[in-house]
């Protein structure tokens, strides 16, 4: 197999793979190389959580999503969440429980989710990076669910971690 990276940008790599298979065949393959993100679920009570209003300008929409950022190199994914759902929500939390990982879409891109539900939360001014447009707003829980089976949230990471909670969490 041969890698070529033919972009890097700010947060990816773009490669081209070159492989042969055991018949001889050569397949080449686009991907993307991500350095891997954190998706915090915040919970604020029983009944509600924390969600973002969030512009996604590469689909030109705004979205309901979860907070969520991009790893550091070398930062220790509990420490990334905390920076995110600070910067994102303004939130500190004061219990942190690590669920699992996920890949957002494997067939092009390796990014890694690593999902964290936040608990005992306190709140202050979130504070969020220059090319962000995001509104926290405070949704029931079973709003955010209703919201996920009918398409009102189109975020694959927001749906796989509310499914994922609804199924999970104590009742």
């Amino acid at each position: 197999m041969a890698r070529e990276i033919v972009h890097v940008g700010r947060k990816i790599r773009v490669a081209l793979d070159v492989t042969t298979t055991p018949s001889g065949e050569t397949i080449r393959r686009d991907m993307i190389l991500h350095p891997g993100a954190v998706v915090i679920l915040p919970v604020l009570d029983a009944e509600h959580i924390c969600l973002l209003r969030n512009f996604r300008f590469v689909v030109d929409k705004t979205l309901l999503e979860l907070p969520a950022g991009t790893l550091e190199p070398g930062e220790p994914l509990e420490e990334a969440a905390k920076r995110e759902l600070l910067e994102e929500t303004g939130y500190t939390a004061k219990r942190w429980r690590y669920l699992q990982y996920f890949y957002a879409s494997p067939g092009v891109l390796d990014e890694k989710l690593h999902l964290f539900v936040a608990e005992d939360l306190t709140p202050g001014p979130n504070r969020p990076e220059a090319d962000e447009q995001l509104e926290p707003i405070t949704m029931r829980f079973e709003e955010a669910l209703r919201l996920c089976l009918a398409g009102g949230i189109r975020d694959a990471k927001t749906i796989t971690a509310i499914l994922l909670w609804d199924r999970l969490r104590e009742r």
